[in-house]
């Protein structure tokens, strides 16, 4: 049972990975985009620092995730708003 949960787990962390590596193909990230993963990846990372101190680590990183990525999306798109902004205003 443990050898079945362990490949399932390499698996999907596998998964996760090509389809990081795919999405990287094409244009730049935008503000926005950038923001969005920073802060899921920092949330991911502190939450399962935390999810460690109580025995769920995998748990705290899902948690931490999500909330770091909402807030890297709120903060990055302020940011892509007022880059917008500014190139309408003055053309930079």
């Amino acid at each position: 049972m443990k050898t079945t949960l362990r490949r399932s787990i390499v698996a999907l962390v596998g998964a996760a990975m090509l389809a990081a590596v795919a999405g990287c193909a094409g244009e730049p990230l935008s503000t926005r985009e950038k923001g969005t993963l920073i802060g899921g990846v920092a949330g991911a990372g502190a939450g399962a620092l935390i999810g460690s101190a109580v025995g769920h680590p995998g748990a705290g990183a899902a948690i931490g995730g999500i909330g770091g990525a909402a807030a890297g999306y709120g903060i990055g798109n302020n940011m892509q708003n007022e880059q917008n902004e500014r190139y309408r205003r003055y053309g930079e």
